[in-house]
């Protein structure tokens, strides 16, 4: 490939009191312990009791892997050094966005300010998934065609079963929390980059934006990384179920490429129609059933996802991928966060037991006791 497909990741974490298993409002104490080792990878988020850390830009899968296990490592180490813990999910269990702190600064004081209690009230968790894109031309082709696969990949991701002390019976409750927000969810076709830019122009123009940050899409061209962002996926628990997640994102990004290239164009649907299986994938999971719309019938998840590994095949093995989208299978046998949080619960009736459990998975598995 003359274009190198270059992968990044930016995950969000809930920090909790390890005594309480609460969220704490403490990340400028986590950020002065991490500073070291993490410096500028780690950022506070709109509410304090959130942290965000970012990879640097990856040649391949194989370095993403070496870069997020590093990160998690010195993160969870970071809590550790001041008696506070880390936890990968879409929400927290039990904790009450009430209780949380906003961060200063005038960009949080904005969306506050803007959005209000919808802003107060996304405490939520996601994954954000970067692949390097080669033109512009190209960006606005592939996003076009990508929408058809977010929904499998949040499906993949679930981890949200929780909200404020309930079961909500939604694998991905997160999901419906951004809902909320103006600009988010499928994006619409767009017939060329220019089209897009227009979009986009009109609306700061409009001052419905300062800039195209404030589209919070699914799936986004980033406005300054050149890249395409994923964004649909919540933040799953075990660091190498998110590996694996990039490494399928990247891989099918590189698929519609090679068609793209060969002008062999990939069916487009209407977003109406993709947010339909989106609903399905945040109420079921990998457990539930996704439309099949060229075939105009149902199909369940978890036959859809070795579709998908089948699709991507002919690709993975130049990206050097292979065995990190095989681990999509693992995922499909052992469930996703949101399974496995459940099952705690069904075993404990204890939500503190989940974040527990949530608290140990997050950690690398050579970290985890």
């Amino acid at each position: 490939m003359a274009h190198r497909f270059t992968i990044g990741v930016e995950e969000e974490f809930q920090i909790v009191d390890p005594n309480t298993w609460e969220l704490r409002s403490h990340v400028s104490q986590l950020l002065a312990s991490g500073s070291r080792s993490l410096g500028d990878q780690m950022k506070r988020e709109m509410h304090q009791s959130i942290v965000e850390v970012g990879t640097n830009i990856c040649e391949d899968v194989t370095q993403l892997q070496h870069e997020m296990l590093k990160i998690r490592s010195e993160l969870c180490a970071a809590a550790d050094r001041v008696g506070l813990a880390v936890a990968a999910a879409g929400t927290h269990p039990f904790s009450s966005w009430i209780d949380q702190v906003i961060s200063p600064g005038e960009r949080y004081e904005n969306i506050v300010e803007e959005l209000q209690q919808l802003a107060r009230s996304l405490l939520i968790f996601g994954l954000h998934v970067h692949v390097a894109m080669p033109d512009r031309a190209a960006t606005i082709d592939i996003m076009n065609a990508a929408r058809y696969f977010l929904p499998h990949l949040l499906a993949l991701s679930t981890s949200s079963p929780f909200w404020m002390g309930r079961d909500t019976g939604l694998k991905s409750y997160r999901t419906t929390i951004f809902r909320r927000f103006p600009r988010t969810g499928v994006p619409d076709h767009f017939g060329s980059w220019s089209e897009y830019e227009s979009y986009v122009n009109l609306l700061i123009d409009l001052h419905c934006i300062d800039d195209g940050k404030r589209i919070w899409w699914d799936i986004r061209p980033h406005p300054t990384f050149g890249t395409l962002e994923f964004r649909v996926c919540d933040v799953p628990t075990r660091v190498e179920d998110t590996i694996a997640i990039a490494a399928l994102a990247q891989a099918i990004i590189v698929k519609l490429y090679k068609l793209y290239t060969k002008n062999m164009g990939f069916r487009l649907y209407r977003r109406a129609l993709i947010e339909e299986n989106k609903w399905r994938a945040a109420r079921w999971g990998i457990d539930g059933h996704l439309i099949d719309f060229g075939k105009k019938s149902e199909v369940p998840m978890r036959a859809l996802a070795l579709e998908l590994i089948e699709f991507v095949d002919d690709v993975v093995d130049e990206l050097g991928s292979r065995a990190h989208v095989d681990h999509v299978r693992n995922i499909l046998r052992d469930g996703t966060s949101a399974d496995r949080q459940l099952k705690v619960y069904r075993d404990t009736n204890d939500l503190k037991a989940v974040v527990q459990h949530l608290v140990r998975e997050t950690r690398p598995a050579a970290m985890r006791v």
